[in-house]
């Protein structure tokens, strides 16, 4: 009975999960709306997608049925981020107007399908249990999982140096947050070391940009209030492509001074 019910839970926290993650693969259609109606990619990085989707593609490896039993919901939520990535990329491959960076999303993408398709056959024709399977792909998993969750570092080393979230959407990291966390609680039902350390320590990232957040908010509202008002202004979209951020930070400075 009361495995029956800690199966139930765990399915329930598991369709959350699906739905939080959804949400947060789905949370730069904004951006890609831009594009589209600009037709150009602008300064946007393809990288994130790009991470992304090898992301995705090693943990459907890793629900699978034969690498690891009773985790189709892992594979449900992740196939159709490959889906999103896969359209994100195509998009931004239509619109980029420079071949260098088309050749170098057609590479990175041929070595990731590279890299699945050999780790794959690795797995299915070396290993034989899937207690075996489970820990091979989950080392790997883990490795891209705390890469992709370590990504907003250098934002959040900006938010300290410039003492503004400007350029940190506050429910991007809202969504990460929670994403982490509902993954966290999925990975104790029974406890799975391969879901629970990524997330687990994607929750501390999660948490630290909050905390940021909090902290920086006042200041943030302070020091836009102020850009405002220079006859140089040139709007946000603009200062994002163009301003450095030694140049943000001592402008900032100077009205933190004040």
């Amino acid at each position: 009975m009361v495995l029956a019910h800690l199966n139930l839970l765990r399915k329930i926290v598991g369709i959350l999960g699906n739905f939080i993650a959804l949400c947060l693969f789905l949370s730069p259609t904004p951006t890609f709306v831009r594009i589209v109606k600009k037709k150009s990619v602008e300064e946007y990085s393809p990288i994130p997608y790009l991470a992304t989707l090898i992301n995705c593609l090693v943990w459907v490896l890793y629900g699978l049925p034969a690498v690891h039993p009773d985790s189709m919901l892992v594979v449900t939520i992740n196939s159709t981020g490959i889906v999103i990535e896969i359209v994100f990329l195509t998009i931004f491959f239509v619109y980029c107007g420079r071949q260098k960076q088309r050749l170098v999303i057609s590479a990175v993408l041929a070595a990731e399908t590279a890299f699945i398709a050999i780790l794959a056959v690795l797995v299915f024709t070396l290993q034989h249990t899937t207690d075996k399977r489970t820990m091979s792909v989950g080392i790997v998993c883990c490795v891209f999982n705390v890469m992709m969750y370590a990504s907003p570092l250098s934002v959040m080393k900006m938010v300290i140096k410039t003492k503004s979230v400007e350029f940190m959407p506050f429910w991007l990291s809202v969504a990460g947050f929670l994403n982490a966390s509902i993954w966290t609680i999925y990975a104790v039902m029974p406890f799975d070391p391969f879901m629970a350390i990524p997330n687990g320590i994607g929750c501390l990232f999660g948490l630290a940009q909050l905390i940021l957040y909090g902290a920086y908010y006042r200041s943030t509202k302070k020091i836009m209030a102020e850009r405002e008002k220079q006859p140089s202004y040139i709007g946000l979209s603009t200062a994002v492509a163009h301003i450095e951020p030694e140049k943000i930070e001592n402008f900032n400075q100077q009205i933190n001074s004040v």
